[in-house]
């Protein structure tokens, strides 16, 4: 028999002696009613009728006192016998419908009896001419006999009404003890096959849970009694099962697991870059000696401490969650993959990824966050920078006025005998411009790369800045015959941005574009919105840029190899880290022979 058989069985037997219970309870109620009913419905309106009956004879005896002390008033006093004859024969007709108990019929019969000789003895003295005192006398002697009858009537009822209240008392009396016993042995008889089923249920699982505790505590070898062939039993041959293929695997496979753990721990011990392994919940499952030195913890137990706790970086731990809902790889430049930490007089950065790992059911089950220490190579990035910035400002004081020293001499030459001169100093003119040039964008490049350039925000529309940069350059296209169009949604909504530097992002594009398309082709400027960015592109038919060079080509110092085209390799560069600047990224989608365009993204508003 099943357990669940079982089960149904010990509520089916609980469930009939409650059954049982109910039904007596309600048995003994409905006798207890049916009794009060009695009660009150055969003998109350007997011994109304008899009491009212009294009342009347009494009234119709005081008539007639009436008429024996005052003869002449006979025809007031008839009217009113009258009227208490008609209530007396109505009461007396409702103890005739009423006769339900033994000896009651006879004694309405002599109420009737008696009362027809007194109405026909009232009738006689009525008409006679004068009343005697001896018809008087005959007239109180029935009365008083009527009186006695209805008296004997209600006596009767009444006697019986008590009777049957005792009955229904006695019978409540009887229901509230047989009830209770009832109830008592149902309760007690229900306590002791529950517990009986509940022993019988739960025995087997005090022996699983021993024999679990067992198995935790490292003894294979334990198992459970198959005692019965229900759930329970083929669970306990499963379970015994499960220890013995427990206890084989432990013999062959304990050691070997044992040390691919130690090599495990050892090889995480030796990496040198931090690691920290987190849940979906964030919390940290794993730390490496490398990651607690780089935060100074010292070596115990971190687990079921949160990102927070330990990194203290909101932004980090909002990506990591990014991609645990997402289940892929953070779309960040590695510029920007760059933990800063603060350790008291310096700042320490680490260059962190974040890498996924799946459960057997393919869910990500956790994250592996690497953390590597690249405050090195930042600080020959400053130093860089600060070198740069420092060349650019002392190369600008001589180039400012060598160029001024050539202007004047070409302004003072004679130009019919020295015309060759002109021409070489008018050609040292634009290498100086030149020079000045690439000095300016340096110094520009290095402002932005330290985020001490100052960004001027203000809101303006998408309309407006393309039509600017079709102003600034009208002249060119119409040289080189190039159309020149434009792109915006008409629910487009305005920017916050630095409208000085978009416009010069736009322009070096748009600049780019004017040097590699041919005669007769075509430049779009195209704008759309998502959520929360708006994206912007320069898009051209020109030759398309080759693949081995689309992610260097916002480098410094990178040009496309092509003697004919010239520049500084700078301003791509300097539009990467304007846009960086505003919170967006740029990028290039470009294929061989189909043009390029060159797209980048910034937030709608600025973040605060």
């Amino acid at each position: 028999m099943s357990v669940k058989k079982k089960i149904l069985i010990g509520y089916g037997i609980s469930l009939f002696f409650m059954v049982v219970m109910f039904v007596w309870a309600i048995l003994n109620i409905i006798a207890l009613r049916d009794a009060t009913d009695a009660i009150l419905s055969e003998n109350y309106r007997s011994i109304l009728a008899a009491k009212d009956m009294i009342t009347l004879i009494e009234l119709q005896d005081e008539e007639i006192l009436s008429l024996q002390l005052n003869s002449d008033n006979r025809q007031s006093i008839q009217h009113t016998q009258r009227a208490y004859d008609a209530q007396f024969l109505q009461w007396l007709s409702k103890a005739k419908d009423n006769v339900t108990i033994e000896g009651e019929e006879g004694l309405v019969d002599r109420i009737e009896t008696a009362y027809m000789e007194y109405r026909n003895e009232i009738t006689r003295i009525g008409f006679a001419d004068m009343v005697t005192t001896q018809d008087l006398q005959a007239l109180r002697e029935l009365s008083q006999e009527i009186g006695v009858l209805c008296n004997q009537l209600y006596r009767l009822n009444e006697t019986v009404m008590y009777t049957a209240r005792d009955n229904a008392t006695a019978l409540s009396q009887r229901a509230v003890v047989s009830t209770s016993l009832i109830a008592l042995l149902t309760i007690i008889l229900v306590m002791i096959f529950s517990f009986l089923l509940a022993e019988r249920l739960v025995k087997p699982l005090r022996d699983f849970t021993e024999a679990s505790r067992k198995i935790s505590g490292g003894d294979y070898s334990v198992q459970v009694p198959v005692q019965t062939s229900d759930e329970i039993g083929l669970l306990a041959g499963e379970f015994n099962q499960m220890a013995r293929k427990l206890q084989t695997f432990n013999e062959i496979n304990i050691e070997q697991l044992i040390a691919e753990k130690r090599k495990s721990d050892a090889i995480l011990s030796s990496i040198e870059d931090g690691l920290i392994v987190l849940n979906t919940d964030l919390e940290i499952t794993g730390i490496n000696p490398a990651a607690k030195s780089m935060f100074h913890l010292e070596f115990g137990d971190y687990t079921l401490l949160k990102c927070t706790d330990i990194l203290r970086d909101e932004k980090l731990c909002r990506t990591v969650q990014e991609v645990i809902d997402s289940g892929r790889k953070p779309m960040i430049s590695e510029e920007d993959c760059v933990l800063s930490v603060n350790d008291g007089d310096s700042w320490l950065h680490y260059l962190y990824s974040i890498t996924n790992f799946r459960g057997l059911d393919g869910t990500v089950s956790g994250i592996v966050l690497l953390l590597r220490d690249v405050t090195h190579l930042k600080e020959i990035e400053q130093l860089k920078s600060e070198f740069i910035m420092t060349a650019s400002h002392e190369l600008r004081t001589p180039l400012t006025s060598l160029e001024m020293s050539l202007e004047l001499m070409q302004t003072h030459l004679d130009s019919s005998s020295r015309e060759q001169l002109r021409d070489l100093l008018g050609v040292a003119n634009e290498e100086v411009a030149r020079m000045k040039t690439l000095v300016h964008e340096l110094l520009d490049l290095s402002k932005l790369e330290t985020k001490s350039i100052q960004l001027e925000y203000e809101r303006v529309s998408i309309k407006t800045i393309f039509t600017s940069i079709q102003r600034i350059f009208f002249s060119q296209l119409e040289i080189k015959q190039i159309a020149m169009t434009q792109l915006i949604p008409p629910s487009l909504e305005d920017i916050e941005v630095d409208v000085n530097k978009i416009t010069w992002v736009l322009s070096n594009l748009v600049s780019n574009a004017l040097r590699y398309v041919p005669s007769g082709g075509q430049i779009m400027l195209e704008a759309h919105s998502d959520e929360s960015n708006i994206h912007i592109s320069v898009k051209d038919n020109g030759p398309g840029i080759p693949v081995e060079f689309q992610s260097k080509i916002f480098e410094k110092f990178v040009q496309m190899p092509d003697s004919q085209k010239s520049g500084s390799g700078l301003g791509l560069a300097i539009c990467k880290e304007i846009i960086r600047a505003h919170g967006g990224t740029i990028w290039v989608e470009s294929q061989v022979g189909h043009g390029s365009a060159f797209i980048f993204l910034i937030p709608m508003k600025r973040w605060s």
